[in-house]
């Protein structure tokens, strides 16, 4: 009898990929939910590929169809959006369908990607945990929103007997960032020696590869209707340009912006990119809105239940920066 399948949506993406790849690394059949079977990320690894979307519940049961396992990983992930019910047709609605698809599969395990996004959290230089108080009012932007309205309704599954275990990673960076992600985007911006300021936060940084096993880890030992944060050490933005700085032997911007004109700035940007360009803001302003916050988040509880690995956020930098000048980036 042929082995039961995994299967893992946003295969093609930055933390998807690199769950596909410590899956097959295990010895594991891979089957991947793609919109475009020809994707580049997927060239070279041995998986099968089945045409779909969030957005098309049939195809959802079609993929789920002989798999024991899932990992949903695919979201629509972006700081400004044109028309924000796309975002949520994918994240809310398209991530009920799947789930609902996989119980009726009887699909044995699920892991769901989530986002610290969605976790309370002080702003003041305090850790958020898994069980800080949070409500949907002190969600940032769309795409924070419509995952915490996602994951009220991953819980409510996990209630009714859905066997999910859910993760929150923090800001993973690593190799085959390719879109790149705004921190991917944030190092090349750096190698490109375009970034003479910067507007101070904090993040909590944390190797991409860790947070691919985490998703693992999570799927053999967390707890059915757990949260679970896959992140690392948290740093100042100033810090991590240091870092950077020692790493590439380019300069680290000196020149900290105030918050507010930068704010009043990347509102104008906004408005002029949402009725007049309709294309990606420059300064998008959910991204200023989220950096007068510390993103800090303490992963002690994936540590300690999961086993989840602590590479050193300098190698996961190097990773980053040697990948993005090998494939043309800077």
């Amino acid at each position: 009898m042929a082995e039961e399948k995994t299967l893992v949506t946003g295969g093609t993406g930055f933390v998807g990929r690199a769950v596909v790849v410590e899956l097959l690394a295990a010895g594991r059949p891979v089957r991947v939910l793609v919109r475009n079977p020809d994707h580049p990320a997927l060239t070279g690894l041995e998986v099968e590929k089945v045409r779909g979307d969030l957005r098309d519940p049939a195809s959802l049961q079609a993929a789920v169809k002989g798999c024991s396992h899932l990992f949903h990983v695919a979201a629509d992930y972006r700081l400004w959006v044109p028309n924000p019910q796309e975002m949520y047709a994918v994240n809310v609605e398209g991530t009920k369908s799947l789930l609902r698809a996989a119980a009726d599969a009887g699909v044995s395990r699920v892991v769901y990607t989530s986002t610290v996004g969605t976790l309370g959290n002080p702003g003041n230089g305090t850790p958020g945990t898994e069980d800080t108080p949070v409500s949907l009012a002190e969600m940032t932007g769309h795409y924070k929103r419509s995952k915490f309205l996602a994951e009220e309704a991953v819980l409510e599954l996990a209630r009714q007997g859905l066997p999910v275990v859910l993760v929150h990673p923090s800001t993973p960076v690593g190799p085959w960032d390719s879109r790149p992600t705004p921190t991917g985007q944030m190092i090349v911006d750096f190698l490109k020696g375009r970034m003479p300021a910067y507007l101070e936060t904090g993040l909590n940084l944390v190797h991409v590869r860790d947070v691919a096993q985490g998703h693992l880890l999570a799927e053999a030992r967390g707890r059915v209707g757990e949260k679970y944060i896959l992140g690392h050490r948290n740093m100042r933005l100033s810090e991590i340009f240091g870092l950077l700085a020692e790493i590439t032997g380019r300069p680290a911007p000196r020149i900290r912006l105030p918050y507010y004109p930068i704010l009043c700035l990347a509102a104008i940007n906004e408005v002029w990119a949402t009725y007049i360009s309709r294309r990606p803001p420059r300064i998008p302003l959910t991204a200023v809105r989220m950096a007068r916050k510390y993103m800090y988040f303490d992963s002690s509880k994936a540590v300690r239940e999961l086993g989840l690995p602590q590479t050193p956020v300098r190698q996961a930098l190097a990773d980053a920066v040697a990948w993005f000048r090998e494939h043309g980036y800077a």
